[in-house]
């Protein structure tokens, strides 16, 4: 028996990889990482095991981690600790006897020059010096991202971003959640890195005639320079540090950094990537 361990498994994207993990092997051999009880009852009640773990606390992952063969370890969302806590899992899984570890990096991490990148980085660093069987999963830009603020550019008749003439290659979350499950329950992939985005690419005015195509709402896209945009996300709500992350991103997809030509998502899954029109249709209603 091989025994599948999801980190982060509660979250968006955690727990979409829990279940399409329970499609390729056997439920009972999966456990989801947790860190409440809410949590814990959820995935139980699916008949998936879990432990609970903190990527802040060592011994609690050391614990977690026992007995397991193949871990994914998803990126914490707390941009700026990332580096230390993701170290933390990769020092635990290697005194746990990990056999595989598949980590969710980001897309170029060490080409596109994104802020949004530097964690990522030393994560990858740190996992070829951990000398655990590895694969990096460079995720591109989740759908959801931009057309999460749908709403707001209809009712605005406007969507902003910095981003110029820049190429976003997106996909679904599912999608990636897909290739994810595929590569932590398959075999082959030690040592390989994987440039994970959508089949094609748009631009952010691409964007907005879609999204008016689809509402008959006329949307246009206001490009701003990055620290306008900043200040933009600031006065949405957003906390400044992770607003000056997002408007970086926006500037630095402007010179390619959130596309590829890589076809390794769809060729993972086994079908085409979705859509963004498919993403703003569920989004949408």
């Amino acid at each position: 028996m091989t025994t599948y361990l999801v980190t982060g498994a509660s979250g968006q994207l955690g727990q979409r990889v829990v279940d399409h993990l329970r499609s390729l092997v056997p439920a009972e051999d999966i456990i989801a990482l947790v860190r409440s009880n809410s949590a814990r009852e959820a995935f139980e009640a699916k008949g998936v095991a879990t432990r609970t773990g903190d990527y802040e606390d060592l011994e609690s992952l050391r614990k977690a981690f026992d007995g397991v063969d193949r871990l994914l370890l998803i990126s914490s969302s707390e941009v700026g600790k990332r580096a230390d806590q993701h170290r933390n899992v990769l020092e635990a899984a290697r005194d746990a006897g990990v056999g595989f570890v598949a980590y969710t990096s980001i897309l170029n991490a060490d080409s596109g020059g994104m802020a949004l990148a530097q964690e990522h980085n030393a994560t990858e660093a740190a996992l070829r010096e951990s000398g655990l069987p590895h694969a990096i999963l460079r995720n591109g830009w989740y759908s959801e991202n931009i057309a999460g603020t749908a709403p707001q550019a209809l009712e605005m008749g406007q969507h902003f971003g910095a981003a110029g003439d820049g190429r976003f290659a997106t996909a679904s979350r599912q999608d990636f959640a897909e290739a994810a499950a595929v590569v932590l329950a398959g075999e082959g992939h030690e040592g390989k890195t994987y440039e994970l985005a959508g089949d094609t690419d748009f631009s952010l005015s691409d964007y907005a005639a879609l999204l008016s195509d689809m509402s008959g709402k006329p949307v246009t896209y206001v490009n701003l320079d990055e620290a306008s945009y900043t200040g933009a996300l600031v006065g949405a709500g957003l906390p400044e540090g992770f607003a000056a992350i997002l408007a970086d991103s926006d500037a630095r997809a402007a010179f390619g950094a959130l596309t590829t030509q890589s076809r390794d998502l769809s060729r993972l899954i086994g079908r085409p990537t979705t859509p963004m029109r498919e993403t703003l249709k569920a989004m949408l209603g």
